[in-house]
């Protein structure tokens, strides 16, 4: 045993009996004593945790309906050290960051700005999503509590919505500090489905840029292009048309052999663009690798189908005394219809307007067919049998080299779902190529250095595609523009592309 070892001694309170024979008493998540909140038109309501550019976008689309609203920064190890501070041990991942980010951003307010706690607590309050599940996730919001009463923000209020509910919020939320309208629930859809198309544009072009830089200052054009548009109440289509003029002026060079990969996992994980995941996009763009990373619009096409496939399962139950129609169910139907036609028109729209030609939203029945035989579909946790069914897809219609599953450390449904079921379907699938890691539970050295074996499988892949096709003589210059996108059954960029001037 090392000496650091011999040297470590119990706490004082371990051991201690003083809590016998004393009244049991319930512990509760509300402030000692009674605070006067700010009205409505003076609080300031904070979020953040999706994507840097969903983010920025959700704050000016927000700010559009008169919303007193701010993002906060992106959550980085610092975030992760303050959540580790202040919250309870065992958590996970997410938690740490989004929880340590919160109270990182209030303590700056409060040190750096000079804002006393208690103003700090009367005129702000924090949005985050709510709920249930397998894991830690419904624990999320009595965290947040407890870690701001332990950095001395007691009584800091917050708000939820439903995860897993979209814009079919109902009467459950009590707190009337933000308006959950269909209008506010149509601007937010607005904002994170432009994000996902400006992002999945960013990621196709970035590998491939001739500037190192230059498809980042697009990005921030089209952000501020957008940004705009909402807050001076614009058309967001013709914004999205100007983008395209924007994004044509970078030049590119797309007949470099990059091994395409397909980052998945758990939501937080797997969509988060920072310290989170060891910057997994940027470090595989670096490693030269494509990414095709996964849109926040797919977590919510699977909560409209799950929604649509509970009312189904509802309605197959025989119940004595029911009445032939069930209007309630007819409603909840026509509800989700409309969801779906909404999200899948706006998409199209804005896709089509700055040029994202060859994705398509995901087909939830198709997804679901892929994975049944592997997962049940009644397991609705984390991202249910999307996992499965994405590695599936990938194989079968070669979208990709490589599939890489991130989580959290310990993260009960994508572990399962990674470590468990996905062996299963590798042994069937022996040509997929897939790597399931963690993060937080190993170092940032042993991450990059698994990835980066998966990886190399994967860019021989893509060179031997690459290399058995004929490169023709004459290569036309549309080739190097982004809005050339040709369908075709090759996984890589530049063997899509040889493969379409033969076509």
């Amino acid at each position: 045993m090392s000496i650091a070892c011999t040297k470590v001694k119990m706490s004082d309170k371990n051991g201690d009996l003083n809590f016998l024979g004393k009244e049991i008493t319930q512990w509760r998540d509300i402030p000692k004593k009674k605070i006067q909140y700010a009205p409505k038109s003076e609080t300031i309501m904070v979020s953040g945790g999706l994507t840097i550019l969903q983010d920025q976008l959700l704050q000016a689309a927000l700010q559009s309906l008169g919303e007193n609203y701010i993002s906060l920064p992106n959550p980085n190890f610092e975030s992760f050290q303050t959540g580790k501070a202040y919250g309870n041990r065992g958590q996970c991942n997410p938690t740490y960051f989004t929880v340590g980010n919160l109270v990182k951003y209030l303590k700056n307010l409060r040190d750096e700005k000079w804002l006393s706690s208690e103003e700090i607590v009367s005129k702000y309050v924090y949005i985050t999503a709510g709920g249930c599940g397998p894991c830690r996730f419904g624990m999320y919001i009595t965290e947040y509590k407890k870690a701001l009463r332990d950095a001395g923000f007691d009584g800091f209020r917050i708000t939820s919505f439903e995860h897993d509910k979209g814009i079919f919020q109902g009467d459950e939320i009590e707190d009337d500090i933000l308006n959950f309208s269909p209008k506010f629930f149509v601007v937010l859809v607005k904002s994170i489905i432009i994000g996902d198309i400006i992002n999945l544009l960013g990621y196709k072009m970035r590998p491939y840029e001739l500037e190192v830089g230059a498809v980042d200052k697009a990005i921030e054009a089209c952000k501020d292009t957008v940004s705009t548009a909402f807050l001076e109440k614009k058309n967001l289509t013709k914004a999205m048309w100007d983008c395209r003029s924007i994004l044509e002026k970078v030049a590119l060079n797309r007949l470099q052999p990059k091994a395409k990969v397909l980052v998945m996992g758990e939501f937080w994980a797997a969509m988060t663009e920072g310290d989170g995941n060891y910057n997994l996009h940027r470090f595989l763009e670096s490693q030269g690798a494509e990414c095709i990373p996964q849109p926040i619009m797919n977590r919510l096409m699977l909560s409209l189908w799950e929604a649509e496939r509970a009312v189904l399962k509802r309605e197959s139950l025989s119940v004595e005394g029911a009445s032939a129609i069930d209007f309630s169910s007819m409603k909840t139907k026509m509800m989700i219809k409309l969801g779906k036609t909404t999200v899948k028109t706006y998409f199209t729209l804005y896709a089509k307007a700055i040029g994202l030609h060859d994705y398509e939203i995901p087909d939830m029945d198709k997804l679901a067919q892929l994975s049944q035989e592997f997962y049940t579909l009644d397991c609705e946790g984390g991202e249910g049998h999307l996992e499965v069914a994405h590695l599936i897809e990938s194989v079968k219609d070669n979208l990709s080299h490589l599939v890489i599953s991130v989580k959290p450390f310990g993260c009960m449904p994508s572990s399962a779902v990674s470590d468990g079921v996905q062996s299963l379907v590798t042994n069937r699938f022996p040509e997929s190529n897939f790597l399931s890691i963690e993060t937080s539970g190993e170092g940032a050295a042993n991450f990059y250095s698994r990835v980066q074996m998966a990886l190399f499988k994967a860019k021989q892949l893509a060179k031997e595609e690459f290399e058995a096709l004929e490169t023709p003589l004459h290569i036309p210059q549309k080739v190097q523009n982004y809005l050339y996108q040709p369908h075709t059954h090759q996984a890589g960029t530049a063997a899509g592309l040889i493969a379409s001037l033969s076509l």
